[in-house]
């Protein structure tokens, strides 16, 4: 607490003392303070939980889980393990080439995420199709707390969607994995049974997944507001604005920056300590 005084901060604790249960592997503590937290104040408060092997999120004073309709994921790095392009990419000996522009995107270097794409989807013209299936079977896994959430979200009636940059090849097969009501996502050409390095229709960036929450929303009689969403990458800050709840995981500094949750050691069933 020595920490909090230096920063002018006063915490009060907000319900019981930290405990675990057989439902959740996860200590959580809330606390609350009168003050309005500037960007300083979060990140040094999160500089004091990462001391302690904490993950911390900020939930707004007018947060209400029971007003939550939606949870929107991207797929890559946040909702599984692995970016798909890149591992595209290493059957064709380009990982390396691919993985600069998808780093460098996911960093924020690279603003314009549909020539990034384009870029990184012309390098692997030629590969055989099957590829995809071999890398969903043997490398592809969703991340720690992946099926747990999925299956929280889906019996608490909540409209799951993954919005994704990547491709519906994947996003299909991980729909009816682990349940998601809706997948948007890039459609990759394949032509006599090989990538032919392009992409079919309307390329899903950042603004496209914002307008797809935002309309799943409208179709189900609210707004973006009413929703939770997590993400990894700058193209995911824009479904991510505005959301009732925010989670950057395992994320890019630009994204745990503006996120209200930052989860680095935590599982994504973490999340459902916040929704609870």
């Amino acid at each position: 607490m020595e920490h909090i005084e230096v920063l002018g901060l006063e915490l009060s604790r907000v319900g019981n003392p930290p405990t675990s249960s057989q439902s959740s592997p996860y200590f959580s503590q809330r606390w609350s303070t009168p003050k309005t937290l500037l960007p300083a104040a979060r990140d040094a408060l999160r500089e004091i939980a990462a001391n302690h092997n904490a993950d911390l999120a900020f939930l707004a004073p007018h947060f209400k889980p029971q007003d939550l309709k939606v949870l929107a994921m991207d797929m890559d790095s946040t909702l599984i393990n692995i970016e798909c392009i890149d591992e595209i990419a290493d059957f064709t000996g380009k990982k390396a080439a691919v993985s600069e522009i998808t780093e460098a995107t996911m960093r924020g270097e690279i603003k314009d995420f549909k020539e990034s794409l384009r870029r990184r989807v012309k390098l692997l013209a030629g590969v055989s199709a099957d590829v995809l299936e071999s890398i969903y079977l043997e490398r592809l896994r969703p991340n720690p707390g992946a099926t747990e959430l999925l299956a929280a979200a889906n019996q608490r009636g909540l409209h799951t969607l993954l919005v994704s940059g990547g491709f519906t090849f994947f996003t299909e097969k991980l729909r009816e994995q682990l349940g998601f009501a809706q997948t948007q996502a890039n459609t990759l050409e394949i032509i006599d049974g090989k990538l032919t390095g392009n992409v079919i229709g309307e390329i899903v960036d950042g603004a496209a997944k914002s307008a797809h929450l935002e309309e799943a929303c409208r179709l189900l009689g609210c707004t973006k507001s009413n929703s939770i969403t997590m993400g990894d990458g700058s193209n995911d800050l824009l479904m991510m604005h505005g959301s009732g709840l925010s989670i950057a995981y395992k994320a890019k500094p630009v994204v745990k920056e503006k996120a209200d949750a930052a989860f680095d050691r935590v599982g994504l069933d973490a999340a459902l300590l916040l929704i609870a």
